[in-house]
């Protein structure tokens, strides 16, 4: 991988990152009655999900490979799932996603960085 697109997928690696700690902050304490009444809530959580999976569609199959055991397709399909309009459907992929999907992805993003960190850093070398 040249160094344009290791910088690239360095930046989507902790764009997904990011978003993961925001919707992880936001969804603290939150329990599914409060998701369908939050507006605001329910908003923000989806704009930052939908970050999370553009981002981790765009990862190139190569940094993919690197890191077997997150959900890539899983992503794919919450995404397809995100697009929704509002209703009961887009409420179950925004729960799905912060107690399933998330902290998985978390989970396995903190490994990564820990036993591959050159994945992560944004630098041409």
């Amino acid at each position: 991988m040249d160094a344009g697109h290791r910088i690239a997928t360095s930046a989507l690696l902790n764009l997904i990152e990011q978003a993961g700690l925001d919707v992880a902050t936001l969804a603290e304490g939150l329990d599914e009655a409060d998701l369908r009444r939050s507006r605001l809530t329910r908003a923000e959580l989806l704009r930052h999900l939908r970050v999370l999976a553009g981002s981790a569609i765009a990862v190139p199959p190569s940094a993919r490979q690197d890191m077997p055991e997150l959900d890539w397709e899983g992503w794919r399909l919450l995404s397809l799932r995100l697009q929704a309009g509002a209703g009961e459907d887009l409420d179950d992929a925004i729960w799905f996603a912060i107690h399933s999907v998330v902290p998985a992805t978390l989970l396995w993003l903190r490994v990564y960085r820990q036993s591959q960190p050159q994945l992560f850093v944004m630098s041409p070398d």
